[in-house]
């Protein structure tokens, strides 16, 4: 692989964690945010809510544009809207304004999900995508391991409010990067035709695609199961387990290490065995790991060391089924990659929100409940993948 291509994976991935890095930086801090807000943990949680809800329906919104406008002017807007939306988070001074602008946060973070993956497709298929995506996936996973951490000494010294602009500052980065390090990968030839009508079609095409649909429930399924743990996890660790903010940063952090070391894996093991294979073996081992450790906990065995062991082979499987399911599913959409993108992300929040919804609806502040709403989410994408692509053969290697 060239200079070139990891360069364009390490723009792409810092674009991509852009937004989530506004999630997981703040993590440690939702304790103290009701605290100072006077809001307690149900409101607090709606700050994430909010932001979840709109980082899903933007998507909607950016991938046409991107398939119209070409791939970077719908950044510009998107990270630009983010810095500004940034800012506002900072200067709130109830959590009512909070929730307001951390969902004007979301809407502009979304850019930074959909248009990296688009271009993604814009430059490669097959095995050769699944790499690049492993590896977009390298960068964005930066974000779970460092943010957390850098969280927490922001929030040492600067308060949970230096966090927002620390996002300010990453967001401006990203800007920088855009105008002089990625060049434009859907030229105006391939834009013509593309509007308003076009979308509405490939909506229609995309939501009567089983394959698609179904690759992305899976994908989608196995990204509801961390939000689910993201969600619940700083109260669960801080409050239940008595972890400090910097302890509980460490311990969210290793199981990024498991699932960004195990996703690398996926260019090499597609090539081998075929990425469908390697999907179908990987959702089996992820759910297998989940509920396992579900029964395992409600049982009595609950320790902390019990539960991190398991959600660390769990999240690692989980490395592999994520690049591959989005990477099969965007296969046969080239024309309408942004498009098809957003759909894909829109559904992955909208999933993700329900299950973070039910799964705080049993939240009683025990890691148990967390435990059994991660290990549906798993079970639910493994009943999916033996009932719809289990018996499928392997996909070629396409270049």
């Amino acid at each position: 692989m060239t200079a070139s291509f990891f360069r364009i994976a390490l723009i792409l991935g810092l674009l991509s964690a852009i937004g989530p890095f506004a999630i997981d930086m703040y993590l440690p801090a939702l304790p103290s945010i009701g605290q100072d807000l006077h809001a307690n943990n149900n409101v607090t949680q709606l700050t994430l809510l909010a932001f979840f809800i709109s980082f899903a329906l933007a998507q909607l919104f950016y991938g046409p544009l991107s398939d119209m406008w070409g791939r970077k002017l719908p950044l510009y807007l998107g990270i630009g809207l983010f810095a500004l939306a940034s800012v506002g988070c900072a200067l709130a001074t109830d959590i009512e304004t909070l929730i307001a602008f951390r969902f004007v946060q979301g809407f502009g973070g979304a850019a930074g999900m959909v248009i990296p993956r688009a271009i993604v497709r814009d430059m490669h298929t097959g095995v050769q995508a699944a790499r690049l995506m492993s590896l977009l996936m390298l960068v964005f996973s930066i974000s779970p391991i460092l943010a957390p951490l850098t969280g927490s000494a922001v929030i040492e010294f600067y308060g949970w409010r230096g966090v927002f602009w620390a996002v300010t500052a990453a967001a401006l980065i990203g800007l920088v990067l855009l105008a002089t390090q990625l060049d434009e990968t859907r030229p105006a030839t391939e834009r013509s035709g593309s509007g308003l009508g076009s979308a509405m079609a490939a909506y229609r095409l995309l939501l009567s695609d089983r394959n698609f649909l179904t690759l992305t429930f899976i994908g989608g399924l196995g990204i509801s199961s961390f939000l689910v743990y993201l969600a619940n996890s700083p109260f669960v660790l801080i409050e239940h387990y008595g972890l400090t903010p910097t302890q509980y940063s460490f311990a969210f952090s290793i199981n990024a290490v498991s699932f960004f070391a195990v996703s690398q894996a996926t260019g090499w093991l597609g090539e081998r065995f075929g990425l469908v294979r390697v999907m179908r073996i990987a959702v089996s081992a992820f759910a297998l790991a989940m509920v396992v450790m579900a029964v395992v906990m409600a049982s009595g065995f609950n320790a902390l060391p019990v539960m991190a062991s398991f959600l660390f082979i769990g999240y690692g499987f989980l490395g592999l089924v994520i690049p591959t399911s989005a990477v099969l599913a965007l296969e046969d959409h080239g024309a309408i990659a942004g498009t098809a993108s957003s759909l894909m992300g829109t559904l992955h929040f909208v999933i993700a929100a329900v299950a973070m919804v039910i799964s705080s609806l049993f939240f009683d502040g025990t890691a148990v409940p967390m435990a059994a709403g991660i290990a549906l989410c798993a079970f639910a994408a493994f009943v999916l993948t033996q009932a719809t692509i289990g018996r499928r053969a392997a996909v070629p290697a396409a270049e």
